[in-house]
């Protein structure tokens, strides 16, 4: 119930906005975002577009109503601007964003690894907000971790939340320090599970499954489980607790993957390594 009002909520909160919502950057999570806002009812006229290799779906959207690559003058009030450009181009594609920039703009950045520090020496002045979502994006079971500066009104930082809900759950922290994690675990972590089916596949073959109907029940297994941790209002332990009968094959299987090299070892290595990675690579 929870989830379906705080939905109700956000599709009234695009209904009711009045400025435009620039999207920098039409890539995968960019346009994961922008099909989320069609989807919450964001009007295609309140969306503008800026991208120098649109796809013919982006084309198409144009066809509908979205401002593709726009002039300044085209545009009225800018409510938001998010950037979702690869961070490495993000000395070049900044400042042209800064014309469309009013007082009461905030800038929404996903770029990995770019910093507050960094976006507010290149956007002096402005509210900004530096989130981290992930993968699951695409089909709406995303999870973002933002953290605003202090130039962030609650008025943006309710937009902020909203733009960002429209593919998943999103979660505020106040010290960006915690982002370097953050990336480790949520932002990499898509990867750790995508592995986790590859090696239950692997292990399904080694043991005499064919090769597509291990694929196939990892794929299921590891999928049905998401979701009914998802669904479930018990923890992870709990769940797991409960399909494992003592003496049985479940519990044969967690003597070898709890022991003292075993999954939680190697997740804790792992989430450290890309933790120090995440601080390398924003300086």
């Amino acid at each position: 119930m929870a989830a379906t009002a705080s939905t109700a909520e956000g599709a009234r909160a695009l209904n009711d906005l009045s400025g435009t919502v620039l999207l920098v950057g039409a890539g995968k999570m960019g346009s994961a975002l922008l099909e989320g806002w069609l989807r919450l009812g964001l009007s295609p006229a309140n969306i503008a577009v800026m991208e120098p290799q649109p796809t013919s779906e982006m084309k198409a959207l144009a066809g509908r109503g979205v401002k593709l690559n726009p002039a300044r003058e085209t545009l009225g009030e800018v409510s938001a601007s998010v950037i979702a450009v690869k961070p490495q181009v993000a000395p070049a594609a900044l400042p042209p964003v800064t014309p469309f920039l009013g007082t009461g703009t905030v800038l929404v950045s996903i770029m990995a690894g770019r910093t507050l520090h960094f976006l507010e020496g290149a956007l002096p002045g402005a509210a900004i907000v530096r989130a981290m979502p992930n993968t699951p994006a695409a089909v709406g079971r995303g999870i973002t971790v933002a953290v605003a500066n202090a130039r962030v009104e609650p008025k943006q930082r309710a937009l902020v939340q909203t733009l960002l809900s429209a593919v998943g759950a999103v979660e505020w922290i106040e010290d960006e320090a915690l982002m370097d994690a953050v990336t480790a675990l949520s932002g990499s972590g898509p990867a750790y599970v995508f592995l986790l089916a590859e090696a239950m596949a692997q292990g399904g073959t080694a043991a005499g499954l064919p090769l597509m109907l291990a694929t196939a029940l990892a794929r299921a297994t590891v999928a049905g489980s998401g979701e009914l941790l998802y669904r479930s209002s018990l923890d992870a332990a709990t769940l797991r607790q409960n399909v494992t009968s003592p003496g049985g094959t479940t519990a044969a299987a967690l003597d070898v993957l709890t022991g003292s090299n075993g999954l939680a070892s190697l997740m804790g290595r792992a989430i450290a390594a890309a933790t120090a990675r995440s601080r390398e690579l924003a300086g």
